[in-house]
């Protein structure tokens, strides 16, 4: 695994070129049968991809043949309740919070035996890097985060917030609700596409775009894991005693000392930190880059060449 034959630029993308994927597989890990994506040569060295919600692997859909061709192996896995991921078990909690969520991604790795890999994401597929390059630094040769630093707590999420702020998190608090819970039942597209219009409002996708990642929010386990994710975060719903040590871990807000580059678009309408609040949370070698044009909260899709980069870059570290 040579990383000296990797190229130091990216070939430009046009957003919205790539429709599809390459290869599609299905491995056990953990407590999941995963389905994921993956491109490029299997020597190559490997890129894992998350995802975050309402979003699904497209997201990543231009980036992952660049990355490719430029000789990494890509990984995107479907992450639980999404996609053809499914529980091997009926009677595992529909669990959504941090810990399990990023254990995951270990379990994936080593089921596909790797041993580390550069972790890039947005929204939950960030959360999730973040933690495995905070809690397993041995497993993550690099970081690419979008908003940045975005491990949190059950602690720290009981202080209130200025109301423009908890206005932000509105689907929050309906997600608290039985109200909530049966309205993203029946109405999870509609709900989806509001998302991905307040969160990126300068992002012009077209039905089809929209279409084809929204396939993914029909995996059975979905909304379970959706609603569970949000109500443990406010200490609505408990989580595992498995994940107690690791979150205690987190709840000390770890520093994270893996190269990073974390990324924003000049137009994200989603509720994210500002760069200098989490900067000093980064103690390796750093970077922080803002993207802009109009790129919204889905950046990897909406600026995959910037995306892209930013892993090569962050992997030349």
């Amino acid at each position: 695994m040579a990383d000296a034959v990797q190229p130091a630029v990216i070939a430009p993308i046009k957003p919205g070129t790539t429709t599809s994927f390459e290869s599609f597989q299905q491995v056990d890990a953990g407590l999941l049968n995963v389905g994921y994506a993956e491109a490029g040569p299997a020597g190559g060295p490997a890129v894992l991809l998350l995802h975050g919600w309402p979003y699904d692997i497209y997201s990543y859909a231009d980036t992952t043949p660049a990355l490719a061709a430029a000789g990494y192996r890509v990984i995107i896995p479907y992450v639980r309740g999404y996609g053809t991921t499914r529980f091997l078990s009926q009677d595992t909690l529909r669990n959504g919070q941090q810990a399990a969520l990023a254990a995951d991604v270990i379990a994936l790795m080593d089921a596909l035996n790797i041993d580390r890999a550069i972790l890039a994401g947005f929204d939950w597929g960030a959360r999730s890097a973040d933690v495995v390059a905070a809690l397993w630094p041995d497993r993550c040769r690099a970081l690419v985060s979008v908003s940045g630093y975005l491990i949190g707590s059950q602690a720290a999420s009981e202080a209130p917030l200025l109301p423009e702020a908890e206005h932000a998190w509105w689907y929050q608090y309906y997600f608290a609700t039985e109200r909530g819970l049966a309205g993203y039942a029946k109405y999870r597209s509609e709900f989806s596409k509001l998302i991905w219009q307040l969160a990126s409002p300068r992002w012009e996708f077209d039905d089809a775009t929209f279409a084809r990642s929204a396939d993914a929010f029909y995996n059975p386990d979905h909304v379970a894991i959706v609603i569970h994710n949000y109500r443990w975060r406010i200490s609505l719903a408990i989580g595992e005693p498995q994940y107690d040590e690791l979150e205690q871990r987190l709840a000390g807000l770890p520093a994270i000392a893996v190269p990073t580059i974390t990324l924003e678009g000049d137009a994200n309408g989603a509720p994210h930190p500002e760069a200098s609040a989490y900067a000093g949370k980064f103690t390796g070698r750093y970077e922080h880059r803002v993207i802009d044009g109009g790129v919204g909260h889905n950046l990897p899709q909406e600026a995959p060449q910037a995306f892209a980069q930013a892993i090569v870059d962050v992997g030349r570290f």
